[in-house]
């Protein structure tokens, strides 16, 4: 597969850039901002726009030079895998990149991988990793073979496949005062074409002015966080913009104690796109898009597919909370977080290798019950985009400090927005931790595909009969919601009750395990 079937030639050295692939097989993304103007110079692996998909939000690099033509669409517009969202000049003869031009398919592949090993490059630097470089690397390792046994009628992409042949969509967005959005055009109006512009600077955005310097997850960082980027004073190597710097622009200046809002517990990324109300405004409609779309056809999916059960139990987890507070001063599990959630994994684990029928799925089509010999633990994490919930791969195999240090990571990288669409696939079951909302509990909805899942509510002071006598004890309440499909009320039971005697005496998890 070469990076022809992303790029094309129009004009005389007019090439396009596709919307690509970025994640395992979706069918649109929507332009959340663009980085260039129709002039601007542009390098090899440059990038030009950050779009956002049902899973993560990505910044897409050019895969070529040029003088930027033409933005096909405004930000804030839905369009399908596939489409040519931008036209670069790139100054040489109109060529074909068909399947019969060689010559011209190779060049373009080369240039295509650059880009990607360039983004690639970039966040091993920042020891992270997108989803964008994620799928690219895959995506330019994929091209050999790929190519000749592509079947006729498929149209391959920048990574994957899955270009949708419904028309592109358009929502309605009311233009913001100051905002330097360009006007999209399309055939029915084309545009007068460009002046050729002088070469930039590295980082230039071709106005003049240098676009700060800054790793993707960084620039996601600045936009959660409403931190203008031009505005911060690099401390990193070669002006390179840290975390550390978006941090501090963020922090408000120290001007005496000021009263404090409720920090929000639900639906973040919605409030955060909701248009100003006008004074008196009785209403305030919030697009639904991107990773809130996609939670909520999943739950409606799961809902309205597996037959729901939810069972309870309250469990006295004195025993637990001492352990916790003992391994948190020891040498053997310094570095890592030790919390009550991490019990409650290792429990549910526990569980889970003593009734392996509860780790399943359901194959409608096939009429089949696949039963799962790994455990991919799903941990439901509340971020500025929304609820999502990534999972930690082979959970079963892992030690404790090594639980411990997966759990930091996924909630670490969740919060900062760089957790990518691999990571929130192939989940098998889950925990919620509603406790830390001061919940005691729930009813929580399956994840699409899963079998069972946890709901963690709040430990909790009080009144409990301990060896005949009542004495103040560290108590909580579990609720397991699981597919009566697959699980009946015996198997739920079982693992329920598991759970619930490893978090009683947590010495179990040796005896048992």
């Amino acid at each position: 597969m070469t990076n022809s079937a992303q790029t094309g030639q129009t004009a005389a050295g007019v090439r396009e850039f596709k919307m690509p692939d970025v994640g395992e097989g979706l069918t649109e993304a929507e332009i959340l901002k663009w980085y260039v103007r129709p002039g601007d110079t542009v390098t090899d692996g440059q990038v030009v726009c950050e779009v956002e998909t049902a899973k993560a939000a990505v910044e897409l690099p050019i895969p070529f030079n040029g003088l930027v033509h033409e933005l096909r669409f405004e930000e804030g517009t839905t369009v399908d895998v596939g489409t040519p969202i931008i036209t670069v000049d790139t100054g040489g003869p109109a060529t074909g990149t068909g399947a019969g031009d060689a010559s011209a398919a190779q060049p373009a592949m080369e240039t295509g991988a650059g880009a990607a090993a360039q983004v690639a490059e970039e966040a091993a630097a920042a020891s992270t990793e997108t989803a964008a470089t994620e799928t690219a690397a895959t995506g330019a390792a994929a091209t050999g073979a790929e190519a000749e046994a592509e079947p006729e009628g498929r149209q391959p992409v920048l990574v994957g496949y899955g270009v949708g042949t419904s028309s592109t969509k358009r929502r309605p967005r009311k233009p913001v005062p100051g905002a330097g959005a360009p006007p999209a055009s399309g055939p029915e109006a084309p545009s007068a074409p460009a002046a050729p512009a002088p070469a930039a600077e590295p980082g230039s955005n071709g106005h003049g002015a240098a676009r700060p310097l800054a790793k993707p997850p960084v620039r996601k960082l600045a936009k959660d966080l409403g931190v203008d980027l031009t505005a911060v004073t690099p401390t990193g190597p070669d002006g390179i913009i840290t975390r550390d710097d978006v941090h501090a622009a963020a922090a408000p200046p120290e001007t005496g104690p000021a009263p404090t809002a409720p920090e929000p517990t639900a639906a973040p990324a919605a409030a955060a796109a909701a248009e100003p109300a006008a004074a008196g405004a009785r209403e305030t409609r919030i697009p639904v898009k991107g990773v809130r779309k996609a939670t909520a056809q999943a739950m409606v999916d799961s809902a309205f597919t597996a037959p729901h059960v939810t069972e309870f139990v309250t469990v006295d987890v004195t025993r637990t909370m001492k352990l916790v507070s003992e391994l948190k001063q020891d040498p053997d599990m310094a570095g890592v977080r030790v919390n009550p959630l991490l019990f409650v994994a290792k429990a549910f684990l526990l569980a889970i290798r003593r009734n392996p029928e509860v780790n399943a799925s359901w194959d409608e089509e096939r009429q089949e019950i696949v039963r799962k010999h790994y455990v991919n633990l799903g941990i439901a994490a509340a971020t500025p985009r929304g609820l999502i919930v990534p999972n930690i791969k082979d959970a079963q195999d892992k030690t404790l400090p090594e639980l411990a240090s997966a759990l930091g990571e996924l909630v670490t990288t969740a919060r900062e927005g760089r957790t990518s669409p691999a990571a929130m696939s192939g989940g098998t079951v889950t925990i919620t931790n509603v406790g830390v909302f001061g919940v005691d509990t729930g009813t929580p909805i399956l994840n699409r595909g899963e079998s069972a899942i946890l709901a963690f509510g709040q430990i909790r002071e009080q009144p409990w009969v301990h060896k005949g006598k009542v004495k103040p004890r560290h108590v909580t309440t579990l609720a397991l919601s699981f597919d009566h499909r697959l699980v009946d009320g015996e198997l739920g039971s079982k693992v329920l009750a598991d759970i619930a005697a490893v978090l009683e005496r947590p010495k179990r998890l040796m005896t048992w395990g």
